[in-house]
């Protein structure tokens, strides 16, 4: 049956592909004898940098482009006179004549609006593209942006800056990764430069990994998720790092209470190649010995941004990109771990004419983590290792038509890990976990057209494929792991037969899955729009974890003989407007999504170190549905957004036969991501050209937790007995942070002030439950991480 459902999703996938071909070579009879292309690169006049997403915009035809990931656009019009204007927030717009009367490449630079009093004033073009585009569910955040939002002990931080946005939260205060439209942690993938980084947090979340100082863009695809992507089932967090000033040396960076920054880059060759290299630390542990009661502690991290860009000729360029960062942790030589990513990126850009754009890229990416455990004398080293080629190519056929179309193949290495005993004395026995492998490869073809003049269609069809290679698999009877005591009504796991050892190339198991990807914008008016959009998305990795936000620790496992691919069904629908010369714009979506094949773990379940751990999960599902509003003001002295999302997100994990209670007895029960109310307010107020004030406020409802209900006596141990899995909640969270940049006249520095929970608010990151050795009654501890937190940080540049 397995074999047939892939033979269909081919077949499926290869009569997409020949309607695309037909379809193609029809609008290429009908346009090509007609039509001649404008194309080119858009850079930044000051450093030569390529801009993402520039409009480019024949208002007498109303037909426009964005530069693509690498500054490109291609513009197919008829002969003839054109305005042709170009615009970019943040810089000055361009509009230029032009007599087009064959096809031609032109580059132009865009130079930096100058701010005094107000911010930029943003042509009527500039949305133009936006509210037309079937593009939707994605939000962008420009680093100059992401540097004013208050930040705990003033480090300027990417994926806390994320979370003030609608539909996106996360496990709280000190919690690791984020949550998107009520998905988990696990279920975002995230990309630097294209790379795969598994792990996105610095000192177990209280900072990311990306440095502010090295990036360039920033894009969340939260539904609507373009073909090209795939692999997770909540949202895409694409970010890319800059490629380095091409035109002069440049530095800059700054200095604050925990960490220091710094980032040079500059031309190798002028205007053609160039360098940029940034580093990041913390250097509180540098105090740690002035204190006698943890002088032998030690916590820290650091990472290195590197890339190198060339630009071959004209049809040609390369890039070398790659990331290492480090944590380090010791606690008075009892506790000692360290983990970290590595990555490393090779890129070829190829224009094999001004309509074809292609794209190469060749990645090495890996995490690794490890714990010495001087207390129980034993260390622990595992990690996951991955290849990743990719080639992907957009083809500019006409105004009205654009298709990408690619592939890509991934190797992955899951090492769970090694234990050994660090003493002779140690009761661990030297333990090596299974190595598991596994290829995931994809093909994607995807069309922008233009159906009518307020009508634009983007279809997109993914077909992927997941192989689990060789190791050495257990047996069970029944294929069976898990086993259901009927009479105590509990889950215990099952004794293997035996097993089967497979060599690293055999196929264990395939999965191949179609995914289809569907968006359509109807322009209501000039200033309105409406968006609909479908996506179907596969994700064969899952994270095994007991804890609300990703650690360390946790375990990735890959999809296999008895662990099921996670497969995504969203639709979303959403109206877009703009107020006032555009001066306020207005996001409102609802959605609804549906998860098969989400993975939970029974009671009592032991996931560290589990060679067999099929034997504690079982398969459940998984809802959520929401509305989000954003709106925001985009010009003047006060600018800002508030973002409000109302949504739910529930599982289910029912038993496998009528016998079995599943878990939560097989009821529906609240993710441990759901937040019911979730708003923000972001706001920047600037006084003068000296001052700027800006502040956030944040409200959400309390995370979903288990609280003990009840306990009994047995053999002199209190037992505590809990209620429905997720039934209770904790308090709800709120905080107001505020912080003030000052830049001094005819500096090259600024100084950034700030207090992060102003007024001292003491919200919980969970609750227990203990007893009182005085008076022998049950008592509630609340852990609160962060009171009121003042910094002081200096921005330089020079």
């Amino acid at each position: 049956m397995n074999n047939f459902r892939n033979l269909s999703s081919s077949r499926c996938y290869f009569y997409f592909q020949l309607i695309l071909i037909v379809f193609v070579c029809t609008q290429s009879r009908l346009y090509c004898q007609e039509k001649v292309t404008l194309s080119g690169y858009i850079s930044d006049s000051e450093n030569n940098e390529t801009l993402i997403g520039v409009n480019v915009i024949i208002p007498d035809l109303k037909i426009g482009t964005t530069t693509n990931d690498y500054g490109f656009y291609s513009l197919t019009v008829p002969r003839g006179d054109y305005k042709l204007q170009i615009s970019f927030l943040g810089y000055k717009n361009q509009e230029i004549d032009l007599i087009i009367l064959s096809d031609f490449s032109q580059n132009f630079n865009l130079q930096k609006e100058i701010q005094v009093l107000d911010e930029v004033v943003i042509e009527e073009s500039s949305e133009f593209i936006n509210l037309r585009s079937p593009e939707m569910s994605v939000n962008r955040l420009s680093i100059s942006k992401i540097k004013k939002i208050p930040a705990v002990l003033g480090e300027t931080d990417v994926i806390k800056s994320i979370t003030l946005l609608p539909g996106v939260t996360n496990a709280g205060e000190g919690a690791s990764g984020f949550n998107v439209r009520g998905g988990g942690a696990d279920q975002n993938l995230i990309l630097l430069d294209e790379a795969i980084i598994f792990n996105s947090s610095h000192l177990f979340g209280f900072f990311s990994v990306f440095n502010p100082e090295s990036i360039k863009d920033i894009r969340l695809y939260k539904g609507g998720i373009p073909a090209k992507y795939g692999g997770r089932v909540s949202s895409v967090l694409n970010i890319f790092q800059k490629e380095g000033n091409k035109n002069k040396f440049n530095s800059q960076g700054g200095l604050g209470l925990i960490s220091s920054r710094l980032l040079l880059e500059g031309p190798i060759k002028k205007e053609t190649s160039s360098f940029l290299f940034g580093g990041r630390s913390s250097y509180a542990h540098l105090f740690l010995p002035l204190i006698e009661s943890v002088d032998n502690n030690k916590a820290y991290f650091y990472d290195l941004n590197t890339k190198l860009s060339h630009r071959v000729n004209e049809k040609n360029t390369i890039f070398l990109s790659g990331y290492f960062g480090r944590d380090v942790f010791d606690i008075d030589n009892l506790f000692d771990l360290s983990y970290g990513n590595s990555v490393a990126n090779f890129r070829w850009n190829h224009l094999f004419s001004n309509k074809l754009f292609s794209n190469l890229s060749m990645i090495y990416s890996d995490y690794d983590y490890t714990l010495d455990f001087g207390l129980a004398e034993f260390d622990w080293n595992l990690g996951i290792t991955n290849f990743n080629i990719k080639y992907d190519l957009k083809y500019y056929l006409n105004e009205k038509l654009k298709i990408e179309y690619g592939l890509n193949s991934i190797y992955y290495k899951f090492d769970p890990g090694l234990i050994q005993p660090t003493t002779e004395n140690s009761t661990i026995q030297n333990q090596k976990l299974e190595d598991k492998f596994a290829v995931e490869s994809a093909f994607y073809s995807s069309l922008d057209y233009k159906l009518l003049p307020k009508l634009q269609l983007n279809f997109g069809l993914r077909l992927s494929n997941f192989l689990r290679l060789g190791q050495k698999i257990n047996t069970y009877e029944n294929d069976n792991p898990l086993l259901f005591i009927n009479s105590v009504q509990i889950y215990e796991e099952a004794t293997p037969l035996g097993f089967i050892e497979y060599s690293n190339s055999e196929v264990i198991k395939q999965f191949t899955n179609l995914e289809p990807r569907f968006s359509l914008a109807y322009e209501i008016a000039d200033d309105k729009s409406f968006k609909i959009s479908y996506n179907r998305m596969a994700q064969y990795l899952h994270l095994i974890s007991n804890t609300n936000s990703p650690t360390p620790i946790d375990v990735w496992a890959p999809s296999g003989k008895y662990i099921d691919p996670q497969l995504l069904n969203q639709v979303a629908i959403g109206y877009f407007e703009t107020f006032n010369n555009k001066i306020y714009s207005l996001q409102a979506e609802v959605f609804y999504k549906t998860i098969k094949n989400r993975l939970d773990y029974i009671d009592g379940a032991e996931l560290i170190a589990n060679d067999a751990i099929e034997q504690v999960l079982l398969n459940g599902e998984a809802k959520a549905s929401g509305i989000e509003i954003l709106f925001e003001k985009n010009e003047g002295k006060l600018t800002g957004w508030i973002a409000y999302t109302l949504s739910k997100s529930e599982q289910r994990t029912p038993g496998r036969t009528e016998e079995e209670t599943g878990i939560n007895n097989g009821n529906w029960y609240f993710t441990p991501y759901d937040k019911t109310h979730d708003f923000s307010l972001v706001s920047n107020y600037r006084i003068n050209t000296g001052w700027n004030l800006n502040f956030n406020f944040i409200f959400q409802t309390g995370q979903p937790i288990t609280y003990p209900n009840a306990q009994y006596q047995f053999q002199g141990f209190s037992i505590p007995n809990y209620e429905a899995r997720n039934s209770s909640r904790l308090p709800s969270y709120h905080r107001l942070d505020i912080s003030a940049i000052y830049k001094p006249k005819n500096k090259s520095g600024e100084w950034v002030f700030g207090i992060y929970n102003i007024y001292n608010r003491k919200n919980a990151a969970s609750i227990r439950f203990q007893q009182n050795i005085s008076n022998g009654t049950n008592e509630a501890i609340r852990l609160a991480i962060f009171g009121i937190i003042p910094s002081v940080t200096y921005n330089f540049k020079f």
